[in-house]
């Protein structure tokens, strides 16, 4: 006969009360195989061609939807969320044509670095609290579909905007998993409260919900601004207007927001700020870096941030911005001299 798995009821009290400690805002607990119906539906998606450049969704497909296979000694997979709530309505910076718009996620210091240190931290707690225990920490990065691992582990549940929300903190989250050897009692999967709200739905200014929880990336400017390499469709630049990198319309218009709970680490504090055009239209790829060292910004490169830059200029109807434009008309990267041509042309007409 089977032996019964030992009793960790006080361990998952005290580790609750640990992550919490460390800067967490929710911990849930689930099984490895949770969401069995995550491998079709990611695999619908990429058939679809709707992850567009983004080839990682369509490599370790079998990792990514069947978070059993990732680890196969994994007998639990712990959920935390970590908040990071704007000081002020992002929008705001919306109506301030000379200026960019920049994604709260990205206002700080890279959030994959803030939560692995903590993840870290609460891993090693569990691992001296349960002697031969092995544990594996993600965020974002490894082939793990973290949003129905969360919704599965009770933290809330994925949206008609597709991220998770909770009636208890908003959406204003980060999500990172702690995959564990140690054998948990899960926690009850959470339900849909959005109802029969559309908010974030029609707020998104390009119309890249195709129906409730049926995200379009390659019409989200979120996709558009970081993951797409090329030119920007054209019909879809005017909408974007000052928007540089990332897009929070459909988080910022959930009324679920009114819980949303305050961040914990400064480091997500506000360093970027709203920047002038002006300014970041002048940076080389030297002065870039040096402005965005430990930014997730960094990562999409001096010249696709110059595109997105170029195109909240010829959204800016500011004549003062012309030669910011013109003077980028002869750049090396053929997109960057494109998006410039295009602002340019925008601006005088």
């Amino acid at each position: 006969m089977a032996l019964a798995p030992p009793d960790t009821t006080g361990l998952r009290t005290a580790l609750i009360a640990e992550a919490k400690a460390a800067g967490f805002v929710a911990v849930g607990f689930c099984r490895p195989d949770a969401i069995p119906h995550a491998a079709e539906a990611l695999e619908a998606f990429v058939e679809g061609g709707y992850h567009g450049e983004m080839a990682w969704m369509a490599e370790r497909m079998a990792w990514r939807g069947n978070p059993a296979a990732l680890w196969p000694e994994a007998r639990s997979v712990i959920m935390l969320a970590e908040s990071y709530t704007p000081p002020e309505d992002p929008r705001l910076v919306l109506g301030q044509s000379d200026r960019a718009a920049v994604s709260v996620y990205a206002q700080g210091k890279d959030y994959h670095d803030l939560v692995k240190k903590r993840l870290k931290r609460v891993g090693r707690w569990l691992i001296d609290k349960a002697p031969g225990s092995e544990i594996k920490v993600f965020v974002d990065t490894a082939p793990v579909m973290e949003k129905p691992l969360a919704q599965a582990a009770g933290l809330g549940w994925q949206g008609k905007h597709t991220n998770l929300l909770s009636r208890q903190f908003g959406n204003w989250v980060f999500l990172g998993s702690i995959f564990t050897t140690v054998d948990f009692a899960p926690d009850a999967a959470e339900v849909s409260h959005c109802g029969s709200c559309t908010s974030c739905l029609t707020a998104c200014p390009t119309g890249a919900f195709e129906g409730e929880g049926r995200l379009n990336p390659k019409r989200c400017i979120s996709y558009l601004t970081i993951e797409h390499k090329g030119p920007v469709p054209e019909d879809l630049r005017a909408r974007m207007g000052n928007r540089i990198y990332g897009c929070d319309d459909c988080l910022a218009a959930c009324p679920w927001n009114k819980f949303a709970v305050d961040a914990v680490d400064p480091g997500y504090g506000h360093r970027v700020g709203a920047p002038l055009l002006a300014e970041l239209a002048e940076l080389d790829d030297a002065a870039f870096r040096a402005r965005f060292s430990g930014s997730p910004i960094k990562r999409i490169g001096r010249d696709r941030f110059l595109r997105n830059v170029l195109y909240a200029i010829g959204n800016s109807g500011r004549s003062e911005l012309l030669p910011r434009a013109e003077a980028l008309t002869g750049d090396p990267d053929p997109v960057v001299a494109e998006a410039a041509a295009w602002a340019a042309a925008r601006l005088r007409g």
